[in-house]
């Protein structure tokens, strides 16, 4: 049976969450109240497509971070490849692990892909930006990892 969750919308209350970070330490979407957050789904650490979206949020971290957001990325996998995935890349924002897919389903993240031919339910990539407030300010769903946070930052005005 093939689920998809239910995409977020514009303007309104983001859900709160609180994950593991690659080193265990809970982290929450409420430490950031006050900020604005990018908080993107990726379907799995050191494959080929998150490697590129991940290195992306690196690469333009500063700028984003200038112009007042904050990154946090969110996947299925276990703290010990979230670490190994953010050592690896010199990965500079947190990283948290949603193993039960909770988070990505409240956030309309997970569903229906296909891949090789084969239907499953998995991660959706896509990306919330959420406002100081703990509003939806921009969602975007079933992006491309490549050329993702370049589309993201104009959107943005960054």
């Amino acid at each position: 049976m093939y689920l998809s969750s239910t995409p977020l919308v514009v303007g309104e209350r983001a859900p709160k969450f609180m994950l593991s970070d690659a080193h265990g330490t809970p982290v929450a979407l409420g430490d950031y109240a006050g900020k604005n957050v990018v908080v993107y789904f990726y379907p799995k650490a050191a494959t080929t497509g998150c490697t590129t979206q991940a290195c992306d949020f690196r690469d333009n971290l500063n700028s984003l971070r200038a112009a007042g957001y904050e990154v946090l990325g969110i996947s299925p996998d276990a703290g010990d490849a979230l670490l190994s995935f953010a050592e690896a890349e010199s990965l500079n924002f947190p990283l948290l692990s949603d193993p039960d897919f909770t988070v990505a389903t409240a956030y309309g993240s997970y569903g229906e892909k296909e891949f090789n031919g084969k239907k499953f339910n998995g991660i959706l990539r896509s990306t919330v930006v959420v406002d100081p407030e703990g509003n939806v300010s921009l969602a975007e769903y079933n992006v491309a990892a490549d050329g993702h946070v370049a589309r993201l930052r104009e959107e943005l005005g960054v």
